[in-house]
Protein backbone atom coordinates (compact mmCIF):
# COMPACT_ATOMS: atom_id res chain seq x y z
CA UNK A 1 0.00 0.00 0.00
CA UNK A 2 1.52 3.51 -1.31
CA UNK A 3 2.22 6.25 1.32
CA UNK A 4 2.71 9.89 1.76
CA UNK A 5 4.37 11.86 3.85
CA UNK A 6 4.08 15.60 5.25
CA UNK A 7 7.18 17.75 6.43
CA UNK A 8 6.58 20.70 8.39
CA UNK A 9 10.01 22.16 8.18
CA UNK A 10 11.68 24.73 10.94
CA UNK A 11 14.78 26.00 12.04
CA UNK A 12 15.31 23.44 14.23
CA UNK A 13 12.84 20.56 13.87
CA UNK A 14 10.54 18.87 11.39
CA UNK A 15 7.40 17.29 12.28
CA UNK A 16 6.65 14.70 10.37
CA UNK A 17 3.60 13.00 9.82
CA UNK A 18 3.11 9.84 7.15
CA UNK A 19 -0.38 8.38 6.10
CA UNK A 20 -1.73 5.76 3.72
CA UNK A 21 -4.32 5.91 1.07
CA UNK A 22 -7.02 6.13 3.28
CA UNK A 23 -5.57 8.76 5.00
CA UNK A 24 -4.97 6.96 8.57
CA UNK A 25 -2.10 8.43 10.07
CA UNK A 26 0.95 5.77 10.00
CA UNK A 27 3.54 7.58 12.18
CA UNK A 28 3.71 11.36 13.85
CA UNK A 29 7.65 11.90 14.83
CA UNK A 30 9.86 14.97 15.29
CA UNK A 31 13.66 15.23 14.38
CA UNK A 32 16.39 17.47 13.48
CA UNK A 33 16.10 19.57 10.20
CA UNK A 34 18.68 17.69 8.68
CA UNK A 35 18.24 15.29 5.20
CA UNK A 36 20.30 12.48 6.95
CA UNK A 37 17.58 12.57 10.28
CA UNK A 38 14.59 13.04 7.96
CA UNK A 39 15.62 10.19 5.89
CA UNK A 40 16.60 8.10 8.92
CA UNK A 41 12.69 8.54 10.42
CA UNK A 42 11.33 8.02 6.87
CA UNK A 43 13.53 4.61 5.80
CA UNK A 44 10.89 2.34 7.49
CA UNK A 45 8.47 3.07 4.96
CA UNK A 46 10.88 2.80 1.86
CA UNK A 47 9.50 2.02 -1.24
CA UNK A 48 5.97 2.15 0.22
CA UNK A 49 6.84 6.22 0.33
CA UNK A 50 5.11 7.34 -2.76
CA UNK A 51 5.37 11.39 -2.24
CA UNK A 52 7.01 13.67 0.27
CA UNK A 53 6.08 16.80 0.58
CA UNK A 54 7.51 20.55 2.30
CA UNK A 55 6.11 23.70 1.75
CA UNK A 56 8.49 26.17 0.28
CA UNK A 57 11.13 28.21 2.80
CA UNK A 58 14.38 29.58 3.84
CA UNK A 59 15.76 26.17 3.84
CA UNK A 60 14.46 24.61 0.62
CA UNK A 61 17.10 25.16 -1.45
CA UNK A 62 19.80 23.12 1.00
CA UNK A 63 17.02 20.33 2.49
CA UNK A 64 15.31 19.24 -0.77
CA UNK A 65 18.29 18.99 -3.30
CA UNK A 66 19.64 16.71 0.29
CA UNK A 67 16.24 14.64 0.32
CA UNK A 68 16.71 13.87 -3.29
CA UNK A 69 20.36 12.66 -3.22
CA UNK A 70 19.03 10.45 -0.44
CA UNK A 71 16.22 8.81 -2.60
CA UNK A 72 13.21 10.86 -0.85
CA UNK A 73 10.82 11.33 -3.46
CA UNK A 74 10.54 15.12 -2.05
CA UNK A 75 8.29 17.44 -3.52
CA UNK A 76 8.35 21.48 -2.72
CA UNK A 77 5.11 22.72 -2.69
CA UNK A 78 3.74 26.54 -3.18
CA UNK A 79 3.56 28.43 -0.23
CA UNK A 80 0.35 30.11 -1.05
CA UNK A 81 -1.35 26.66 -1.78
CA UNK A 82 -0.21 25.27 1.15
CA UNK A 83 -1.38 28.23 3.47
CA UNK A 84 -5.25 28.35 1.62
CA UNK A 85 -5.32 24.00 1.97
CA UNK A 86 -4.42 24.65 6.02
CA UNK A 87 -6.75 27.52 6.47
CA UNK A 88 -9.66 25.42 7.00
CA UNK A 89 -7.58 23.59 10.59
CA UNK A 90 -8.95 24.48 13.93
CA UNK A 91 -5.68 24.69 15.27
CA UNK A 92 -2.37 25.44 14.13
CA UNK A 93 0.35 23.38 15.32
CA UNK A 94 3.48 21.72 13.51
CA UNK A 95 2.20 18.34 14.11
CA UNK A 96 -1.16 19.59 12.67
CA UNK A 97 0.91 21.42 9.53
CA UNK A 98 2.85 17.91 9.15
CA UNK A 99 -0.77 16.53 8.74
CA UNK A 100 -2.31 18.69 6.65
CA UNK A 101 0.71 18.44 4.10
CA UNK A 102 0.44 14.61 4.20
CA UNK A 103 -3.56 14.97 2.97
CA UNK A 104 -2.12 17.26 0.37
CA UNK A 105 0.14 14.99 -1.05
CA UNK A 106 -2.32 11.73 -0.51
CA UNK A 107 -4.88 14.37 -2.66
CA UNK A 108 -2.67 15.27 -5.17
CA UNK A 109 -4.16 18.78 -4.88
CA UNK A 110 -0.42 20.42 -4.85
CA UNK A 111 1.46 22.21 -7.01
CA UNK A 112 5.19 22.18 -7.03
CA UNK A 113 7.67 24.89 -6.35
CA UNK A 114 10.67 24.97 -8.74
CA UNK A 115 14.09 24.86 -6.83
CA UNK A 116 16.27 26.67 -8.18
CA UNK A 117 20.42 25.74 -9.16
CA UNK A 118 23.17 27.01 -6.30
CA UNK A 119 24.46 28.90 -8.89
CA UNK A 120 21.47 30.50 -9.29
CA UNK A 121 21.05 31.31 -5.49
CA UNK A 122 24.03 32.86 -5.33
CA UNK A 123 23.73 35.56 -7.77
CA UNK A 124 20.26 36.60 -6.24
CA UNK A 125 22.02 36.73 -3.23
CA UNK A 126 24.41 39.52 -4.37
CA UNK A 127 21.47 41.19 -6.24
CA UNK A 128 19.24 40.89 -2.96
CA UNK A 129 22.50 42.38 -0.48
CA UNK A 130 23.33 45.41 -3.24
CA UNK A 131 19.63 46.09 -2.35
CA UNK A 132 19.95 45.94 1.40
CA UNK A 133 22.79 48.52 1.21
CA UNK A 134 21.21 50.82 -0.98
CA UNK A 135 18.10 51.04 1.14
CA UNK A 136 20.20 51.08 4.19
CA UNK A 137 22.10 53.98 2.69
CA UNK A 138 18.83 55.79 1.46
CA UNK A 139 17.96 55.69 4.93
CA UNK A 140 20.79 56.81 6.70
CA UNK A 141 20.60 60.21 4.50
CA UNK A 142 16.73 60.36 4.70
CA UNK A 143 17.55 60.16 8.29
CA UNK A 144 19.93 63.07 8.30
CA UNK A 145 17.59 65.23 6.43
CA UNK A 146 14.57 64.44 8.91
CA UNK A 147 16.66 65.32 12.00
CA UNK A 148 18.06 68.92 10.45
CA UNK A 149 14.58 69.91 9.81
CA UNK A 150 13.60 70.16 13.69
CA UNK A 151 16.72 73.07 13.08
CA UNK A 152 15.06 75.24 10.82
CA UNK A 153 17.59 73.41 7.96
CA UNK A 154 16.74 72.52 4.66
CA UNK A 155 18.87 70.77 2.62
CA UNK A 156 16.78 70.65 -0.70
CA UNK A 157 18.03 69.30 -3.79
CA UNK A 158 22.16 68.60 -3.06
CA UNK A 159 23.23 65.99 -5.15
CA UNK A 160 24.98 62.61 -3.55
CA UNK A 161 28.77 64.08 -3.60
CA UNK A 162 27.89 67.29 -1.95
CA UNK A 163 25.74 66.09 0.71
CA UNK A 164 28.42 65.59 2.66
CA UNK A 165 29.88 68.79 2.47
CA UNK A 166 26.61 70.28 2.80
CA UNK A 167 25.33 68.67 6.08
CA UNK A 168 28.98 69.19 7.69
CA UNK A 169 28.58 72.78 6.85
CA UNK A 170 24.98 73.48 7.99
CA UNK A 171 25.82 72.04 12.06
CA UNK A 172 29.49 73.54 12.29
CA UNK A 173 28.48 75.84 14.62
CA UNK A 174 26.95 72.93 16.80
CA UNK A 175 29.44 70.97 18.29
CA UNK A 176 27.17 68.43 19.47
CA UNK A 177 25.19 68.28 16.43
CA UNK A 178 28.78 68.28 14.54
CA UNK A 179 30.12 65.44 15.88
CA UNK A 180 26.36 63.44 15.95
CA UNK A 181 26.40 64.31 12.03
CA UNK A 182 30.09 63.27 11.76
CA UNK A 183 29.32 59.68 12.89
CA UNK A 184 26.07 59.37 10.57
CA UNK A 185 28.22 60.91 7.65
CA UNK A 186 30.70 58.36 8.18
CA UNK A 187 28.41 55.04 8.54
CA UNK A 188 26.75 56.40 5.03
CA UNK A 189 30.07 56.82 3.13
CA UNK A 190 30.77 53.51 4.67
CA UNK A 191 27.27 51.60 3.29
CA UNK A 192 28.17 53.63 -0.37
CA UNK A 193 31.50 51.92 -0.41
CA UNK A 194 30.56 48.44 -0.01
CA UNK A 195 27.35 49.15 -2.12
CA UNK A 196 29.39 50.35 -5.00
CA UNK A 197 31.54 47.06 -4.69
CA UNK A 198 28.76 44.82 -5.45
CA UNK A 199 27.31 47.16 -7.75
CA UNK A 200 30.28 46.33 -10.14
CA UNK A 201 30.34 42.68 -8.96
CA UNK A 202 27.14 42.84 -10.96
CA UNK A 203 28.14 44.69 -13.67
CA UNK A 204 31.64 42.35 -14.03
CA UNK A 205 28.83 39.12 -14.19
CA UNK A 206 26.99 40.52 -16.47
CA UNK A 207 29.39 41.64 -19.01
CA UNK A 208 30.85 38.11 -18.69
CA UNK A 209 27.34 36.92 -19.49
CA UNK A 210 26.39 36.32 -22.96
CA UNK A 211 22.57 36.01 -22.58
CA UNK A 212 22.31 38.77 -20.05
CA UNK A 213 24.43 40.73 -22.96
CA UNK A 214 21.73 39.96 -25.30
CA UNK A 215 19.42 41.13 -23.19
CA UNK A 216 21.19 44.48 -22.26
CA UNK A 217 19.96 45.25 -26.55
CA UNK A 218 16.29 46.05 -25.02
CA UNK A 219 16.04 49.81 -24.67
CA UNK A 220 15.50 50.28 -20.59
CA UNK A 221 16.40 47.21 -19.83
CA UNK A 222 19.87 47.41 -17.76
CA UNK A 223 22.57 45.06 -16.18
CA UNK A 224 20.37 44.24 -12.73
CA UNK A 225 17.22 44.12 -14.26
CA UNK A 226 18.81 41.47 -16.55
CA UNK A 227 20.53 39.53 -14.02
CA UNK A 228 17.13 39.69 -11.56
CA UNK A 229 15.02 38.14 -14.89
CA UNK A 230 17.55 35.49 -15.66
CA UNK A 231 18.17 34.24 -11.88
CA UNK A 232 14.14 34.47 -11.03
CA UNK A 233 13.57 32.30 -14.37
CA UNK A 234 16.74 29.77 -13.67
CA UNK A 235 15.20 27.34 -16.35
CA UNK A 236 13.24 28.39 -19.16
CA UNK A 237 12.05 24.90 -20.36
CA UNK A 238 10.08 25.32 -16.78
CA UNK A 239 7.41 27.64 -18.87
CA UNK A 240 5.50 25.64 -21.78
CA UNK A 241 4.21 29.52 -23.51
CA UNK A 242 6.31 32.50 -22.93
CA UNK A 243 3.08 34.02 -21.67
CA UNK A 244 2.95 32.01 -18.98
CA UNK A 245 5.92 34.25 -17.49
CA UNK A 246 3.82 37.50 -17.45
CA UNK A 247 1.31 35.83 -14.85
CA UNK A 248 4.54 33.98 -12.85
CA UNK A 249 5.62 37.34 -11.71
CA UNK A 250 2.18 39.06 -11.18
CA UNK A 251 1.79 41.35 -14.04
CA UNK A 252 -1.57 40.18 -15.52
CA UNK A 253 -4.96 41.31 -13.74
CA UNK A 254 -6.90 39.66 -11.38
CA UNK A 255 -10.17 37.94 -11.89
CA UNK A 256 -13.15 37.38 -10.23
CA UNK A 257 -16.07 35.51 -11.47
CA UNK A 258 -18.94 34.38 -10.03
CA UNK A 259 -21.98 33.18 -11.88
CA UNK A 260 -23.87 35.22 -14.73
CA UNK A 261 -24.02 38.85 -12.55
CA UNK A 262 -19.67 38.75 -11.44
CA UNK A 263 -17.49 39.26 -13.77
CA UNK A 264 -14.42 41.69 -12.38
CA UNK A 265 -11.18 41.54 -13.37
CA UNK A 266 -9.24 43.75 -11.07
CA UNK A 267 -5.69 44.85 -11.05
CA UNK A 268 -2.62 43.08 -11.58
CA UNK A 269 -2.31 39.83 -8.75
CA UNK A 270 1.44 41.02 -7.90
CA UNK A 271 1.60 37.38 -7.43
CA UNK A 272 5.76 36.47 -7.51
CA UNK A 273 8.57 37.58 -7.47
CA UNK A 274 8.24 41.50 -6.23
CA UNK A 275 12.17 42.45 -7.34
CA UNK A 276 11.47 41.34 -11.12
CA UNK A 277 8.07 43.02 -11.15
CA UNK A 278 9.99 46.14 -9.99
CA UNK A 279 12.74 45.67 -12.08
CA UNK A 280 10.52 45.39 -15.26
CA UNK A 281 8.23 47.81 -14.25
CA UNK A 282 11.21 50.01 -13.93
CA UNK A 283 12.84 49.08 -17.43
CA UNK A 284 9.49 49.66 -19.36
CA UNK A 285 9.14 53.17 -17.22
CA UNK A 286 12.95 54.01 -19.08
CA UNK A 287 12.08 52.82 -22.22
CA UNK A 288 8.83 55.09 -22.34
CA UNK A 289 9.86 58.18 -20.62
CA UNK A 290 13.57 58.60 -21.55
CA UNK A 291 14.27 55.97 -24.89
CA UNK A 292 14.52 58.42 -27.70
CA UNK A 293 15.02 56.10 -30.79
CA UNK A 294 12.61 54.65 -32.82
CA UNK A 295 10.86 51.29 -31.46
CA UNK A 296 7.97 49.06 -32.02
CA UNK A 297 7.80 48.38 -28.26
CA UNK A 298 7.70 51.89 -27.18
CA UNK A 299 5.11 52.77 -29.93
CA UNK A 300 2.93 50.22 -28.81
CA UNK A 301 3.36 52.24 -25.16
CA UNK A 302 3.41 55.18 -26.31
CA UNK A 303 -0.70 54.54 -27.76
CA UNK A 304 -1.57 52.94 -24.43
CA UNK A 305 -0.54 56.13 -22.75
CA UNK A 306 -2.65 58.12 -24.69
CA UNK A 307 -5.91 56.18 -24.10
CA UNK A 308 -4.86 55.07 -20.77
CA UNK A 309 -2.08 56.67 -18.70
CA UNK A 310 1.35 56.27 -17.67
CA UNK A 311 1.21 53.95 -14.88
CA UNK A 312 -1.03 51.51 -16.98
CA UNK A 313 1.00 51.56 -20.30
CA UNK A 314 4.15 51.05 -17.92
CA UNK A 315 3.02 47.81 -16.71
CA UNK A 316 1.87 46.74 -19.92
CA UNK A 317 5.16 46.94 -21.31
CA UNK A 318 6.38 45.33 -18.46
CA UNK A 319 4.30 42.29 -19.13
CA UNK A 320 5.28 42.58 -22.88
CA UNK A 321 8.97 42.20 -21.98
CA UNK A 322 8.96 39.54 -19.78
CA UNK A 323 7.40 37.83 -22.03
CA UNK A 324 9.61 38.79 -25.06
CA UNK A 325 12.89 38.48 -22.39
CA UNK A 326 11.84 34.50 -22.21
CA UNK A 327 11.14 33.83 -25.79
CA UNK A 328 14.58 35.44 -26.32
CA UNK A 329 16.00 33.08 -23.92
CA UNK A 330 14.07 29.89 -24.72
CA UNK A 331 14.88 30.26 -28.63
CA UNK A 332 18.37 31.48 -28.72
CA UNK A 333 16.87 34.54 -30.71
CA UNK A 334 18.01 38.88 -30.63
CA UNK A 335 16.01 41.68 -29.88
CA UNK A 336 15.28 43.75 -32.88
CA UNK A 337 12.88 46.72 -32.07
CA UNK A 338 13.72 49.14 -33.84
CA UNK A 339 12.60 49.48 -37.40
CA UNK A 340 15.72 49.59 -39.27
CA UNK A 341 17.85 46.26 -37.73
CA UNK A 342 20.64 46.76 -35.78
CA UNK A 343 23.91 44.31 -35.35
CA UNK A 344 23.02 42.43 -31.71
CA UNK A 345 26.51 42.08 -31.06
CA UNK A 346 26.91 46.41 -31.17
CA UNK A 347 23.83 46.80 -30.11
CA UNK A 348 24.45 44.78 -27.18
CA UNK A 349 27.37 46.54 -26.38
CA UNK A 350 26.28 50.03 -26.92
CA UNK A 351 23.09 49.27 -24.33
CA UNK A 352 25.71 47.99 -22.00
CA UNK A 353 27.19 51.36 -21.30
CA UNK A 354 23.90 52.80 -20.95
CA UNK A 355 22.57 50.48 -18.57
CA UNK A 356 25.71 51.01 -16.61
CA UNK A 357 25.16 54.81 -16.14
CA UNK A 358 21.62 54.34 -16.08
CA UNK A 359 21.72 51.94 -12.93
CA UNK A 360 24.59 54.03 -11.54
CA UNK A 361 22.32 57.12 -11.51
CA UNK A 362 19.38 55.26 -9.85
Amino acid sequence: MDCFAGLDVSIDETAICVVDEAGKVMMTASVPSDPQAIAAALAPYGKQLKRVGHEAGALSPWLHPGLIQLGIAAVCLETRHVRSALAAQRNKTDAADALGIAHIMRTGWFRAAHIKTEACYRMRLLLVQRRNLKRKFLDLENTIRHSLKAFGIKLGAIGRGKFDAAVRKAVESDALSARLMDCMLCARAALWTEYVKLHKLVLQIVARDELCRRFLVIPGVGPVTALTFATAIDDPHRFRRSRDVAAYFGLTSRRWQSGTSIDVKGRISKAGDPDVRRALYSAAHVMLTRYKRPDRLKEWGDRLMKTKCRAKASVAVARKLAVIMHAMWKDGTAYHGAPVDVSPRAGGKLYFHEAQRMDAAA
